[in-house]
């Protein structure tokens, strides 16, 4: 293939993708649904094996372009304007913390564990799943997170205390298996694990889809039942 119909084909492509940007709206990387991630993945290709294929001349190159941009503004159009059509297309928000309360089969319904969903936290520089009110997974693959009122920020100079460190909780306890090496790092044991459970009225292992300590929050306890759920009970 001759360098000027490569050139002129990577020039087109450059200034049609350019287009269709300004075109279609600007979007933050964090704002992206699935379909359009899918969707800017499929426009390089297209671009990309159509400028290299000797076949495939100039107007098919821009053919391609024209059509791919009349597609998605027509699919963005419908998504604003229809409801009903937005949350087949984009997706819909899932709620997995509801008043305090992990929601273990939207959990499931979103592929999220309990790993994902702690990471998600910290992100919200929340690191105590205790101390949510609300968790919101948007479409797009986010975390909003409403904490709880006695949870809001407040900062230590407004009521002229002294500084205090900071703490993070370690996972115990997941899908009914104890965390060993999380034991290790708090410097506790299983029989301790085990008697702080059997406070709370825990007697067996398999009982529990979830548990979570910190120093001053204390085991944060999450049954198999859905819904159902233990809070803290002071410093352990």
């Amino acid at each position: 293939m001759a360098i000027g119909e490569i050139t002129l084909k990577l020039v087109i492509g450059f200034v049609g993708l350019w287009v269709m940007t300004r075109w279609l709206g600007k979007k933050e990387i964090s704002q992206l649904t699935p379909f359009d991630f899918i969707s800017s993945i499929m426009l390089s290709e297209l671009v990309g094996n159509t400028i290299y294929d000797e076949e495939t001349g100039i107007m098919k190159l821009l053919y391609s372009l024209l059509l791919w941009a009349l597609l998605s503004f027509l699919f963005e159009k419908v998504t604003q304007h229809f409801r009903k059509w937005r949350q087949v297309m984009d997706g819909r928000p899932s709620i997995l913390i509801r008043h305090g309360k992990v929601d273990l089969k939207e959990m499931r319904r979103n592929s999220v564990d309990f790993d994902q969903l702690r990471m998600l936290l910290r992100q919200q520089n929340v690191f105590y799943i205790g101390d949510v009110d609300y968790a919101i997974f948007e479409a797009g693959g986010t975390l909003s997170v409403m904490k709880k009122s006695g949870s809001e920020t407040v900062t230590r100079s407004d009521l002229n205390l002294p500084d205090k460190p900071g703490e993070l909780s370690y996972n115990l306890i997941e899908d009914g298996e104890i965390v060993e090496e999380n034991l290790e790092l708090i410097g506790r044991t299983r029989e301790w694990l085990v008697k702080q459970l059997e406070q709370q009225g825990y007697k067996e292992l398999d009982e529990i889809a979830y548990a979570e300590w910190q120093r001053s929050g204390g085991l944060y306890v999450l049954e198999y039942k859905e819904g159902s759920l233990k809070q803290p009970e002071g410093e352990l």
